[in-house]
């Protein structure tokens, strides 16, 4: 999985051989929106995509050698909330602005990405950290409110890794 963030919630994902744009019209100023989107297999927007109930879903295992490789899943989980997953990766958690969802079990071993700057956002990873252990979370916010959130967050990990991506830069996951 490789995650390259351009600003706001737009996000470049490659995950299960496929490249999926997240919220392609609200980069940063300077981005070029063709680059962005060339190549992609899908282009989705935070709240546009059908929702279900996350704490139903499971994640499925990697297809055999002798499979073909199922389709990749995209799913809303709330109203600025994404879930993306590839049979035998880490499911993708793409979080916006608004209530965080329910996790379930599945979230253990998961990557989070946190893309808003709201006040409540250390306590809505703390939640998302006392109820499951990703393996990633990931924080796509301005350099002001990274410095507080890497502060209050550290205590809260256990385990779980913690990062900050660069608009521009690409993560190998």
């Amino acid at each position: 999985m490789k995650l390259t963030w351009f600003g706001g919630t737009t996000l470049r994902v490659y995950v299960g051989g496929e490249i999926v744009v997240i919220d392609a019209g609200g980069a940063a100023d300077g981005i070029d929106h063709g680059e962005l989107v060339a190549g992609a297999n899908h282009l989705v927007a935070l709240g546009k995509v059908p929702q279900i109930n996350p704490a139903f879903w499971r994640n499925r295992p990697a297809a055999r050698a002798t499979e073909e490789a199922p389709p990749l899943e995209i799913h809303g989980i709330g109203p600025a909330a994404l879930l993306i997953a590839a049979g035998g990766e880490p499911p993708l958690v793409v979080l916006g602005p608004g209530e965080p969802p329910r996790f379930g079990r599945w979230a253990d071993g998961a990557v989070v990405v946190l893309c808003s700057a709201k006040e409540s956002l250390v306590a809505d990873a703390t939640v998302i950290l006392d109820v499951a252990r990703p393996k990633l979370v990931a924080l796509a916010v301005d350099e002001q409110t990274l410095d507080q959130v890497i502060e209050e967050l550290s205590e809260h990990l256990d385990g779980a890794g913690l990062v900050s991506l660069e608009p521009g830069l690409a993560l190998e996951v």
